[in-house]
């Protein structure tokens, strides 16, 4: 599940705020209604208002993601500077006071009634809300960020006096037998920590700051509540989740378990993180009897990804040209997609690619960001021209990042033959099962772990890390270890108070799935269908999907495309009843 983890989103995280809808209101007496001429008058001064700064913030948005993409393809001093700058320009027009109390006098108004353009007011006015603060402030939590970002990404770990890139690092953890050899790997990656860990408390404390500026208890409230979700809410559906998952996922912990014992000739109690098969046990360890990355290893992992989006009426021939998609020195090491500029469509992935059925999933799920991008209204606003939120447009990517380990998919475009696609039928579900449990417990741990750090960064973090992988992912921790472990992973620096949308994102990927399953491409019940050059469930996708882009609020985009609100009942059925 490198695909759902190793991301950095830089369009999105950008403009996290955008993702709000609160119902305007106006404050004039009862009795005292505007007539049909003030409101016309209203809306249409809001109209010349409202084009202007979009366009202002799509010509400084289109400029700093671009600067971003030069920084991620070629981290060098002056790329990340340039980067920095670029950011700073955004939210300096974000930041206007003068242009704030015009959104706030608009809202205060009651008088924008259009439906359309009362969303693009609110969505206009949380994305100014958020930047209200100290430009000063603002302007060294974007350098300090940026400096950080350029130590993860220039980072390599060393093993006798070998650099370890983290492909290499992820190979070695998941095909290496020798229990003191992965032990050294993981350290040395975990070495990274103490490289960033000062400036990454530092930077928490800043954001805390600028959040209670903004009348937040911290910067982890704030950012759900600027997302339009209620962290109550939020930490009540991962009880839900973790109480649905962790009776399953124990057993299968322990089926883990007895098999790297076996694997490795070791005693249970020898184990240790490093023997999980990966930097964080946040994708499932290859323990069954088929080895999905035989299926890829001779693939053209390029052109099958062209191929299936171009078969279900999605041709993406215009990303895979602009994308960067192999490995080199001073790149970015992760997986993103970004579209540079919004209404020109200028959509481009950057991967890391080697011929395995995780980047297979890679593949699958940025390009699957990238056809929602793709496919949003253009005639929309430039504020209402994204993902109706975050967690929708992941939602898509890991539905179509499933299909990597489908084996319908598989037969339908790696041309394995019926029977060795009923031969692996069960194991690849099983498979699939082992990723999405795992892939929960550790999400727990990352929604657990930066709430309760925003709330207190100056606790033991070293600490609190190691309690929440010990209870939720159910490793224990390394006698006697006290370092920074959890400064190793980019999200807590790039990606903050993010990683809950991954979780809501697989809960959404299994009801659209359930739903294109049954009512568009109608498969008999069980059979996990692939979409294979199937153009309905393609034009269903856009049609209720992407083209709304945010018209909607992301709950009522939801009930309109799939019958009902976002549920739970479709994930559990999947992958846990």
């Amino acid at each position: 599940m490198k695909n759902t983890i190793n991301k950095v989103f830089k369009s999105l995280t950008l403009m996290a705020a955008l993702s709000v809808f609160l119902i305007s209101c106006g404050n004039k007496e009862q009795g005292d209604e505007p007539n049909a001429e003030e409101v016309k008058i209203m809306e249409n001064e809001f109209r010349q208002f409202a084009d202007a700064v979009q366009n202002d913030l799509g010509k400084a948005y289109t400029e700093y993601a671009q600067a971003e993409w030069n920084a991620a393809i070629d981290g060098t001093e002056e790329k990340f500077a340039m980067a920095a700058d670029a950011e700073k320009k955004f939210n300096a027009l974000t930041a206007d006071k003068v242009k704030f109390e015009e959104l706030k006098k608009f809202r205060e108004s009651g008088m924008i009634n259009d439906e359309l353009m009362s969303r693009e007011l609110d969505r206009l006015y949380f994305e100014f809300l958020g930047n209200q603060i100290d430009t000063a402030k603002l302007n060294a939590i974007t350098e300090l960020q940026s400096e950080i970002s350029k130590k993860y990404q220039n980072y390599r770990a060393v093993v006798d006096g070998k650099k370890f890139d983290d492909n290499l690092v992820e190979k070695t953890l998941k095909t290496c037998k020798d229990s003191k050899k992965l032990e050294k790997v993981w350290k040395a990656h975990k070495d990274l920590g103490p490289v960033v860990a000062e400036d990454l408390v530092k930077l928490v404390k800043m954001r805390n700051e600028t959040a209670r500026e903004l009348g937040f208890d911290n910067f982890h409230t704030m950012s759900l509540k600027l997302s339009d979700q209620d962290p109550e809410e939020i930490s009540k559906l991962f009880d839900e989740l973790d109480e649905l998952t962790k009776g399953t996922f124990a057993e299968l912990k322990n089926e883990i378990d007895e098999y790297l014992i076996k694997d490795l000739k070791i005693k249970k109690e020898e184990l240790m993180p490093w023997h999980y098969q990966n930097r964080y046990f946040q994708e499932a360890p290859s323990i069954y009897e088929i080895n999905l990355d035989e299926y890829y290893a001779d693939k053209d992992l390029v052109k099958l990804t062209g191929d299936y989006y171009a078969g279900i009426g999605m041709p993406i021939e215009k990303m895979i040209a602009a994308s960067d998609l192999f490995p080199r020195e001073g790149k970015n090491q992760h997986a993103f997609c970004t579209d540079i500029d919004v209404k020109k469509k200028d959509i481009r992935i950057l991967c890391n690619i080697d011929s395995s059925y995780s980047w297979m999933n890679t593949m699958l799920h940025e390009y699957g960001h990238g056809v929602y991008f793709k496919y949003q209204d253009e005639t929309l606003p430039w504020i209402l021209d994204q993902p109706a939120h975050i967690f929708t447009t992941e939602a898509i990517a890991m539905m179509f990042g499933r299909m990597a380990s489908n084996p319908m998919w598989m037969r339908d475009m790696l041309g394995i033959s019926d029977e060795e696609m009923n031969k692996i039928a069960g194991t690849s579900f099983k498979i699939l099962k082992l990723e999405q449990l795992t892939f929960s417990r550790w999400a727990q741990v990352m929604y657990r772990f930066e709430k309760s750090m925003y709330a207190n960064p100056d606790q033991d973090l070293n600490k609190l890390w190691w309690d929440l992988v010990e209870k939720y992912q159910m490793i224990k921790k390394p006698e006697g270890r006290n370092m920074p472990d959890w400064a190793t992973k980019i999200h807590v620096a790039t990606v903050p108070c993010y990683y809950h949308n991954y979780l809501l994102g697989e809960l959404l990927a299994s009801q659209l799935y359930n739903y294109i399953n049954t009512q568009v491409v109608k498969s008999p019940k069980g059979e996990m269908s692939g979409f294979a050059n199937n153009k309905e469930a393609g034009q269903y996708l856009i049609d209720k999907v992407f083209k709304p882009a945010a018209r909607y609020y992301w709950n009522d985009m939801i009930e309109k495309a799939t019958g009902e609100k976002l549920t739970a009942k479709y994930y559990a059925d999947q992958f846990v009843n």
